[in-house]
């Protein structure tokens, strides 16, 4: 054994650390305190304050963890659950895999659902049980091999699914599989936009090629440019060796970059400049290079509304869209719903060794006429937490609505706290309205409506700064009836507002 230089003695090996790494997102370093204590002796505990903290540690590190637990009301708005909601989205994007755990002390069972929704595994109220809490964290993370493999079933042999609209996806992709030209993929979150580019390679002449994949919202934007196109040593603090990027290592395969609404708007004239005519630089070299991969992108932003409000070139877009693909919703393809969940559910029960449930007639029903607003990732989700609580029974149809959102409606948006902006046929108000009485048996107009009041009052307020008066202008109130509404809908008034506000 070699010796310690400093103590002479025979240096001992570190065994690695094998604990899986558990992000905590809670604002209260109470909890984070406690819950580090009682967790580090199963897993490797990092702990942020907000959710931008939250994507920077991710981004930090050299794989996302595969687990996450979540406050849903974090800062600026702690008594209100959009950060949570959103922070939900923004680690799913950059690690599709993480099975996410909503702890929060907003125990309202309509945010429980829609937690749910955008594709956490379970909610949980404070306080919890720290045993419980231990056990559920061990019990997702088991559950992380049969996810996956559920979710990649059909990856060597294509989409699954015999409904018209997969039919449809099939004959387009065998069509532009082999096209040398960009194309980009556009649908809701969950509707399996991966998939699609992986089936574009695998098909293509290209498939004895490289296949790379690029998340532009998982790497900070001060890294993507290094990672797309590579560096030379020595062209920023830490480059101390030269580095391929992405479109050097893709050769002549296929390059996919996902949430390419994400890609930094300084970046996107030289992503134009590889589409137009194939050259690049590498960062801190001057010498040409050339990238002959083909480029698919995936979104599931509007890109043609950003191109008008100007946060992405236009003539970038039109370039990625020389082919499109728009991605089916889950809600559009009948009975495909039926074997998603039979091909989940019959992976995780092998997984486990239990029975498979079955769903009694009414729950059937039930499932068939659900919009699935999270696609198919909320299915996915959702046959993994009844399989795991009814296994070998049969479903009820109030069981099974203890796990579905009926507040929610489908929307491609990223749940910012603003009200969702749908395009093409979906923006017709009419349209929505019949969407969501048609999906959602427990539809309530009143609550409907106080939602709606509450998010326009918020983006006031936010826009204004926290200035009552000018909120009030933007909504069109005088600030008197302003204050009556917030005292109502119990929004808590900015801190320091007065009469004068």
């Amino acid at each position: 054994m070699p010796s310690n230089a400093a103590g002479g003695r025979s240096a001992a090996i570190e065994p690695a650390d094998t604990r899986p790494q558990l992000l905590i997102v809670d604002d209260d370093p109470l909890i984070t305190e406690a819950f580090g204590y009682v967790l580090e002796k199963d897993f490797r505990v990092v702990a942020t304050d907000t959710r931008a903290a939250a994507i920077r540690c991710i981004r930090a590190l050299p794989e996302p963890p595969p687990l996450a637990l979540v406050d849903l009301g974090l800062p600026p708005t702690p008594h209100r659950p959009d950060e949570g909601f959103a922070l939900i989205s923004d680690l799913l994007a950059h690690a599709p895999e993480m099975r996410i755990i909503v702890l929060s002390g907003q125990s309202e069972l309509a945010h429980a659902r829609h937690a749910r929704t955008l594709g956490a595994l379970e909610y949980l109220a404070k306080p919890v049980d720290p045993e419980h809490l231990g056990r559920l964290l061990r019990s997702a993370l088991l559950m992380n091999p049969a996810a996956r493999q559920a979710g990649r079933a059909e990856e060597s042999s294509g989409l699954y699914g015999g409904s018209t609209a997969i039919e449809q996806l099939r004959a387009q992709i065998a069509q532009l599989a082999d096209s040398p030209f960009p194309l980009l993929i556009e649908g809701e979150s969950g509707t399996g936009k991966e998939l699609v580019a992986h089936d574009l390679h695998r098909i293509s002449a290209r498939r004895d090629q490289p296949y790379l994949t690029l998340n532009c919202a998982a790497i900070a934007p001060a890294l993507i440019e290094s990672q797309l196109f590579g560096h030379a040593r020595g062209a920023f603090t830490g480059a101390t060796e030269n580095h391929a990027g992405y479109f050097e290592e893709a050769e002549a395969g296929t390059l996919f970059l996902d949430e390419i609404g994400e890609l930094p708007l300084e970046l996107q004239p030289k992503l134009l400049r590889v589409l137009e005519n194939g050259e690049f630089h590498r960062v801190g070299e001057t010498r040409p290079r050339f990238c002959r991969a083909r480029v698919v992108t995936a979104t599931n932003r509007d890109l043609r509304r950003a191109t008008t409000s100007g946060h992405f070139r236009a003539d970038l877009y039109h370039r990625l869209s020389v082919f499109t693909i728009a991605m089916p919703p889950l809600r559009d393809l009948a009975e495909d719903r039926i074997g998603l969940m039979t091909l989940f559910r019959d992976r995780v029960a092998a997984q486990t060794g239990a029975s498979p449930f079955r769903l009694a007639d009414d729950a059937l029903a039930r499932w068939m006429n659900y919009g699935f607003p999270g696609n198919v990732r909320e299915l996915r989700n959702i046959t993994i937490r009844l399989q795991t609580k009814y296994p070998g029974q049969v479903v009820t149809r109030p069981a099974l609505e203890t796990e579905l959102d009926l507040s929610a409606r489908p929307s491609s948006a990223a749940v910012t706290g603003e009200p969702d902006r749908p395009v093409g046929d979906d923006a017709d108000p009419i349209r929505q309205a019949m969407a969501e009485l048609r999906d959602n048996d427990g539809f309530e107009l009143d609550a409907t409506l106080r939602r709606w009041e509450i998010r326009y009052i918020e983006a006031a307020l936010r826009l204004a700064n926290g200035r009552m008066s000018q909120a009030a202008r933007l909504l069109g109130l005088n600030r008197s009836t302003l204050y009556s509404r917030m005292d109502a809908l119990g929004i808590e008034r900015p801190h320091g507002a007065g009469e004068t506000g």
